[in-house]
């Protein structure tokens, strides 16, 4: 059995995108406009973006993972 909320929101978020936000959207957008102007960056100036890749992480490289010698082989 399905709880009420689980069936209830997803229509209610349905109306909304599919009826009421094509209304709401017009009126809000100036708003919401002033709030997230800023324009997104695209350069970083951090020195940690930049990694540098020798083949090998965390022990594992394009062919599988190194071979380590078997201490119960006898």
């Amino acid at each position: 059995m399905v709880c009420i909320p689980c069936i209830v929101i997803p229509v209610l978020l349905w109306v909304y995108k599919r009826f009421l936000e094509p209304i709401i959207y017009p009126i809000i957008s100036p708003f919401i406009s002033r709030f997230w102007s800023k324009p997104a960056l695209n350069q970083t100036t951090d020195d940690h973006s930049k990694a540098e890749c020798n083949g090998a992480a965390n022990n594992h490289t394009a062919n599988g993972p190194k071979t380590v010698a078997d201490k119960k082989a006898d």
